[in-house]
């Protein structure tokens, strides 16, 4: 099992059990989640980017496996996914050089997986 869906099982079990312990909490997650990426100005696509990014700043696997997936479902490109991972590494130095290649890993794994 490669990283992106290692982090994604790892989580399933533990983020079913407190979705059900705060339903309301995870539908305005939910809510908010859709109403954020959902195309306007900026397409879906370069909103997974952003958020991509992000997760690389904020060093978190689980967001870097959801967003490295939708940038996948969204058809952002290798080429695309690496600049955004650029920015990020601008931004956070040594540690975007650590979790960067994370989530170009997990985009090629899921970006393979949407073409089978």
């Amino acid at each position: 099992m490669s990283y992106g869906e290692q982090v994604r099982e790892e989580l399933r079990g533990p983020g079913r059990e407190l979705r059900r312990a705060l339903p309301r909490v995870y539908e305005g997650y939910k809510q908010l989640h859709d109403a954020a990426l959902a195309p306007g100005a900026l397409d879906a696509m370069t909103k997974e980017l952003i958020a991509l990014a992000i997760a690389v700043s904020r060093e978190c696997d689980g967001c870097i496996a959801a967003h490295a997936h939708g940038a996948a479902r969204q058809g952002a490109s290798e080429e695309q996914v690496a600049e955004a991972l650029g920015v990020a590494i601008l931004m956070n130095g040594g540690p975007g050089t650590v979790y960067g290649p994370r989530a170009f890993a997990a985009f090629r794994e899921f970006r393979s997986e949407a073409s089978r």
